[in-house]
């Protein structure tokens, strides 16, 4: 992680598609709240600044981070969204428990990708430590929120220009 205080999450919103019209899914970690509402809040904020209607964004929680894809599949399946953006943080611990989760996820969220043909946003924090997590959750690094509905606008306007 950057040591300086650098917002990754920085972007030229004139850079950015039109979010209007698209309908996306977002499933949201319960484990570590105070970070992954943080994201939710910030992925939600964005996409409706760059014009996704409300009615458009539909939000679902599962228990942990291991949930995340099989939550994106359920979303796919029955609400049929253009992208499906999956927010969690897992945080480093003792024990090789980090390893299997992040891999798993990031493995379920690839194949569903491949499966349905439609973008499947990696938004899960893998940081060290609380203060970490943090400073990717609206602190001094910004959110990865925002860049999770930034890849998601990017993603599906790309999708409907390859039609």
């Amino acid at each position: 992680m950057a040591k300086k205080k650098v917002n990754l999450s920085a972007y030229k919103s004139s850079e950015i598609p039109s979010a209007k019209g698209m309908k996306i899914g977002i499933v949201v970690s319960e484990w570590n709240p105070e970070i992954t509402e943080s994201l939710f809040e910030a992925c939600y904020k964005t996409l409706l600044d760059h014009g996704c209607r409300k009615k458009n964004i539909l939000r679902i929680t599962v228990p942990g981070s291991f949930e995340l894809p099989a939550g994106a599949q359920l979303l796919t399946e029955t609400k049929k969204p253009d992208a499906v953006i999956c927010l969690g943080c897992v945080i480093q611990g003792e024990t090789r428990h980090f390893d299997f989760i992040c891999d798993a996820v990031a493995n379920g969220l690839m194949q569903l990708s491949l499966k349905y043909g439609k973008p499947f946003i990696f938004g899960v924090l893998t940081p060290n430590n609380m203060e970490q997590a943090r400073a990717r959750a609206g602190g001094k690094h910004g959110n990865k929120g925002v860049e999770a509905a930034v890849t998601a606008i990017k993603m599906v306007a790309l999708k409907k220009s390859t039609r």
